[in-house]
């Protein structure tokens, strides 16, 4: 099979460990962890050595956890660090030694929220990565509609057939569903969360509607925001938040619901081809979450700088991007021939936008008015580039 270089995410991970005694790696199951970790024990300088806390072998080495690691120089490689979070106060009085004989690379499939522990023990002494899937970057503009459809995980990416990725997504949701949930605290039925979790790919890129949810499941608001946070704590489902700071309209309050990958939408969905999904009433939001991920990746924005805005007089804008005192605004349109709308005006003026860009599925980028421009999703990676800070 064949593989592809992930030298942004190699380079970050290397720069981080120059600069802390421990940092995390997190992100989905099988999104490359493990690849990325050894590919920075190849070019770590000095010994290496790994721990996977999913082996029985290595646990058993482990069960002193002191004496095991404290003797270690070099690189220590730590895998699913979620399965043993009581290892975190050792890694804490092993990073406050004198000159620092190892650092700590610790790979987790759970969201810094749930390994809250972790953090807070290792405050001022950990940095955190998220690995998401393939982004167009990494395999080309070409492949565009690839990894849309097949999404980014890579065993799902490179699969050699469409049926082969479809399989392979399957076999994922059912195996998180089985073996993840319950480590990421969800003592719940697995055909419960399977069918909740199938429901939010109908509701992809809506806002999240809690009492809709409660009333289809028979439950309280606060226990399917329970299932909704196992999921997001598992990095499979993300929530944009709504933003609603110095605007003086009625405003929408509750986040967006995505899922964190196209690949993973389609397939809950019983989405077995492209055909299939050009033709279901998805397609629009499946585009949108997709183009969405790939403007947040190649602007390196963090998940607390990004935003979408509605107002209940029907205005909206997708995505709003704060860094620092700048302001940009994106709109995603599933056409090759995007128009200005009285919305996109709305935005600009309401949240002072110092720009506003309408990805499209065209092949050109190209101004539409002062401040708003249209930008083709195959040309993210030159056109956004300039943007980022």
């Amino acid at each position: 099979m064949p593989t592809i270089e992930r030298a942004a995410h190699l380079d970050l991970l290397e720069r981080l460990l120059r600069e802390r005694p421990v940092v995390a790696l997190l992100g989905a199951r099988q999104v490359g962890k493990t690849t990325l970790s050894r590919a920075v024990a190849r070019r770590w300088r000095g010994p290496t050595t790994h721990f996977d806390l999913e082996d029985p072998r290595d646990l058993r080495q482990l069960e002193e956890p002191t004496l095991a690691l404290e003797g270690l120089k070099g690189l220590v490689v730590l895998d699913e660090i979620q399965a043993r979070p009581q290892l975190f106060p050792v890694l804490r009085v092993l990073a406050d030694r004198p000159r620092r004989p190892a650092r700590f690379l610790v790979l987790g499939s759970a969201t810094p929220d749930l390994l809250r522990q972790g953090a807070e023990t290792l405050a001022g002494r950990i940095g955190f990565h998220e690995l998401g899937g393939f982004d167009l970057q990494e395999v080309g503009a070409r492949r565009l509609d690839r990894l849309w459809f097949r999404g980014g995980l890579p065993l799902s990416f490179l699969a050699p057939s469409h049926r082969a990725s479809d399989e392979w997504r399957r076999d994922f949701v059912r195996t998180f569903l089985e073996r993840d949930v319950p480590r990421l605290g969800g003592a719940l039925p697995t055909a419960t969360l399977d069918r909740f979790w199938t429901m939010l790919a109908h509701y992809h890129g809506q806002v999240w509607n809690a009492s809709s949810f409660a009333r289809s499941f028979g439950v309280s608001h606060t226990t399917v925001r329970k299932y909704l946070d196992i999921l997001s704590g598992g990095f499979v489902v993300e929530q944009l938040r709504p933003w609603a700071q110095n605007v003086g309209k009625r405003v929408v309050r509750s986040p967006k619901v995505y899922l964190s990958d196209s690949g993973i939408l389609h397939a809950l969905l019983g989405l077995a081809t492209p055909r299939d999904v050009l033709r279901h009433p998805v397609l629009g939001a499946s585009w949108e979450g997709f183009a969405l991920t790939q403007v947040r990746r190649v602007l390196r924005a963090r998940s607390e700088e990004c935003f979408f805005w509605a107002t209940h007089a029907g205005a909206e804008l997708d995505l709003l991007v704060v860094s620092g005192r700048r302001q940009l605004g994106f709109e995603v349109k599933r056409t090759d021939t995007p128009t200005v709308t009285a919305s996109m005006r709305s935005a600009l003026e309401t949240l002072r936008l110092d720009q506003l860009d309408v990805v499209h599925a065209g092949q050109r980028t190209y101004p539409l008015t002062k401040r708003i421009r249209a930008v083709s999703a195959a040309r993210l990676e030159a056109d956004l580039r300039p943007l980022r800070r």
